[in-house]
């Protein structure tokens, strides 16, 4: 969303939307500040809570739904395309209850025509509106199309499934956004920027690296997070001929692609047909599909979907009737308000089922209140038992839900079926994303070893952890270890090996590759899920810039050259990748087993080692010690008993064995593991 963190803090906004002020006295009055108005709304939706609002089409007729309880007349405009020309039929259509519901059946043929609803309230007709459960539109999302949406399924769509679960720790999320992936002249692909470019095969780079889906293959992530990928207002997709960039975190549609990733944003069904062919080629490769939601705000206010079909009932307001802004874009949606929840809810339920997507992470997780987010994850769970959700467990700004309702980090025991990203364990390791010059536990930070620590079990509770040490959370905030984000870097701030030049401007090349691979080395042998930012394994740059949201190409793409330039670092973040998948005892599956099994054994400045005791959730090796050296120096680490060696600085010995007795010699900033015979 914009820059933001777990203290609730935020530096810079992503979107920089600009609010008619004067408009909000029309919407006090039409709506906002009559509180026996909204309370009369929330009656009326309890009534038609269960009823279907989506268009339901069929060869012999169509049914057009729209809740308004405050209109006095709605029309359905039809048009032969998706944009220009005037209306080729305009309908009344008729109030269907005294719940707010009006519909129109129309009793022909009419898939591949659009449509839009318009809404007079108070005298006023307003926009027309493609309406918020529009599945399919035209370019730039202003009308609605009616669609056979099975016609867009690809071949075998029917047996299509996503990557089976156990628990999310053992998901290794890669976060993307689709443009950046292919967009650079070297990335060899034939379609750059697009849905089919991310996932078309064999294509090569500079020195003959392959690109593209089969690089995430080689590196053997098993899900990537796409960066909002539903249809927003920032790109102008009817001039895909000029470059233009934006992260995507200014909702327009909720339930529609983007179709600036398409190869025809004009007809609306193309990019509904390019981005199911997309999750299954993902799916065929053993690829699941995470999917930015951003249902905490909307990229307009007064001339968003929802206020053009029912003004002011779906946000949040301060008392003097202004629009609260926990979102710092200008409005915050009301989760917990009846219609707004069922529509949430339905939404992700549409994108589970019609696109089969594997997992969805919450923008702001935050601003949404508690209940919703357990029935987001019910909901998902009965569709797919293997679909997880996570979140960012903070918000931007205050809001008027009070915060013991709020879906916080620190309330994610409230949240069973619930993840968040742990902001202890990143700061912990790289520094403050608040201060450039902030360094962590990988970069020679003093007393940053208990916020590690506590990223190492999962943000659960356990007995060595000193709390009041712990940077951000002062006590245990996860019942379980896969309740916790495990990261580094994302999109937000810099990536992280512009982090680490920014905050150590000494340190030399060799220095900051060293770090870089301890970070996520870390990440990769602790107990949450580990999540890392694309490119972070050939040490990505975006030119030091905290928030690249609608920054070009030259700062955003992946460099294909920066793979073929760091080789070495790729091959230790693919072995890490590897390590993690052939040894469950780093994603055990309960807070009882991790307290049972792990245990800190020297901590001290830049220095921690951990051993994991007995066959835990049942790995091949009995036991298992961890260390981590931080200190420019190598450290003589004496051993009790005889061990195998698994990792040292470069070396994984995965398959080898080699007998270590008495003490080994940990190189400054790597990673050693070592097993028991």
């Amino acid at each position: 969303m914009m820059i933001r963190f777990g203290m609730n803090k935020y530096v810079i906004m992503k979107h920089q939307f600009k609010i008619a002020f004067p408009f909000l006295f029309v919407f006090m009055i039409l709506s906002c500040s009559d509180k026996s108005h909204n309370q009369d709304q929330v009656q009326r939706s309890l009534s038609i809570d269960q009823e279907n609002l989506w268009l339901t089409y069929s060869k012999d007729f169509s049914v057009f739904k729209l809740w308004s309880p405050d209109a006095d007349e709605v029309k359905l405009h039809l048009y032969k395309n998706g944009k220009g020309g005037k209306a080729i039929k305009t309908y009344d259509m008729k109030p269907d209850s005294e719940g707010g519901l009006w519909m129109k059946k129309i009793n022909q043929d009419l898939n591949g025509i659009y449509y839009t609803y318009q809404v007079k309230i108070k005298e006023k007709w307003l926009d027309e509106t493609p309406g918020i459960y529009a599945k399919a539109v035209g370019v730039n999302g202003k009308r609605a199309m009616v669609l056979d949406m099975e016609s867009t399924n690809p071949k075998e769509w029917v047996k299509d499934k996503g990557p089976s679960l156990g628990y999310p720790n053992e998901a290794i999320i890669y976060e993307l956004h689709i443009r950046d992936m292919t967009i650079h002249p070297v990335s060899g692909s034939s379609m750059p920027g697009t849905y089919l470019g991310l996932v078309e095969s064999g294509t090569i780079g500079p020195d003959g690296v392959v690109t593209g889906i089969d690089h995430l293959k080689e590196l053997g992530i098993n899900y990537v997070h796409l960066l909002p990928t539903f249809d927003h207002y920032a790109i102008n997709e009817s001039r895909l001929d000029i470059a233009q960039f934006n992260w995507g975190y200014d909702p327009q549609n909720y339930n529609v692609p983007e179709g600036s990733f398409s190869s025809d944003p004009f007809n609306a069904e193309v990019r509904i047909k390019e981005f199911k062919q997309m999750v299954k080629a993902f799916h065929d490769n053993g690829i699941g599909i995470i999917l930015d939601v951003v249902y905490n705000h909307t990229g307009q206010t007064e001339n968003s979907n929802f206020n053009l079909e029912n003004p002011g009932y779906y946000y949040r307001f301060r008392e003097d009737g202004s629009y609260s802004d926990a979102a710092a874009c200008g409005n915050e949606t009301a989760s917990e308000k009846e219609m707004m929840r069922k529509f949430i809810l339905e939404s992700v339920g549409h994108w589970a089922k019609e696109y089969h997507l594997d997992g969805f992470r919450f923008d702001l997780m935050g601003v949404h209140d508690i209940s919703t987010m357990n029935e987001v994850a019910a909901t998902l769970k009965e569709i797919n038992p293997d679909i997880f959700v996570y979140g960012e467990g903070w918000t931007a700004s205050d809001s008027p839900l009070p915060e013991k309702d709020r879906a916080l980090k620190k309330h994610i025991k409230q949240m069973p079926k619930i993840t968040a990203f742990s902001d202890d364990i990143r700061d912990g390791l790289k520094g403050s994303v608040f201060e450039d010059l902030s360094t962590g536990f990988v970069s020679g930070a003093e007393n940053s070893e208990e916020s590690v620590k506590f990223g190492i079990v999962g943000s659960i509770n356990h007995p060595q952890l000193d709390y009041t040490q712990v940077n951000y959370s002062k006590e245990s905030w996860a019942n379980h270890p896969w309740q916790a984000i495990s990261y580094v870097s994302c999109h937000d701030n810099h990536t992280l090996f512009d982090k680490l030049q920014v905050s150590r401007p000494d340190a030399d090349l060799q220095t900051l590759k060293a770090m870089d691979k301890l970070a996520n080395a870390v990440v990769m042998t602790s107990q949450g899920v580990p999540f890392l930012h694309a490119g972070s394994e050939m040490l990505r740059t975006k030119n030091e810039e905290h928030n690249s949201y609608n920054l070009p190409d030259s700062i955003n793409q992946i460099n294909w050259n920066w793979k073929a330039k760091n080789k070495g670092v790729v091959a230790y973040y693919k072995n890490l990748i590897a390590f993690r998948k052939a040894h469950p005892a780093f994603r055990m599956t309960s807070g009882e087993e991790v307290r049972e099994h792990l245990v800190f054994k020297r901590v001290e400045d830049g220095f921690i080692s951990y051993q994991i005791n007995g066959h835990a959730n049942g790995d091949d090796w009995k036991d298992i010690l961890v260390i981590y050296n931080a200190k420019g120096e190598s450290v003589d680490y004496s051993l009790e008993g005889d061990w195998m060696l698994g990792v040292l600085g470069d070396n994984f010995n995965l398959e080898k064995t080699e007998n270590i007795e008495g003490s080994i010699i940990v190189p400054p900033i790597s990673m050693c593991v070592l097993h028991q015979k």
